[in-house]
């Protein structure tokens, strides 16, 4: 198993960023997603994201707003991610009213990819994700 961890600060309330990061039904269509749909609420709920000539299945498997702990699995194998048996959890810890670090790791095994490759993607995930928040957010 491969592990991927990143772990960066935001200059903001530790509420307001698991209200935007831990939203499972927050992504928009634009740059390589090419199609997004929500089915179901809360644990349980799955998305379907369409990018890269393919789609990927996620499940939302925990959800915690008293913790800000939330956590998701892909489902289907045939995604075009270069992972297989993929899980990830975020956690939002306060560092004070107004500021929070998040701890964003994912467990998988690479598939047609190195694992170099594969981590590197994912880690831009990651990045790409807590980047957003920060736009969402204004910090």
């Amino acid at each position: 198993m491969t592990i991927v961890t990143v772990v960066e600060t935001i200059a903001a309330n530790a509420n307001d960023v698991f209200k935007v990061l831990g939203d499972f039904g927050r992504i928009k269509v634009g740059g390589a997603i090419t199609a997004f749909e929500l089915e179901g609420e809360g644990v349980g709920a799955v998305r379907t994201i369409t990018m890269g000539g393919g789609q990927v299945i996620e499940r939302l498997d925990e959800h915690d707003s008293e913790k800000l702990v939330f956590g998701y699995s892909i489902l289907n194998e045939d995604n075009p991610l270069p992972v297989s048996n993929y899980s990830s959890q975020v956690e939002i810890t306060a560092n004070g009213e107004d500021a929070c670090t998040v701890n964003w790791s994912g467990t998988f095994e690479p598939k047609g990819a190195d694992e170099a490759v594969a981590s590197k993607v994912i880690h831009g995930i990651y990045t790409g994700g807590i980047a957003s928040t920060r736009k969402a957010l204004g910090c």
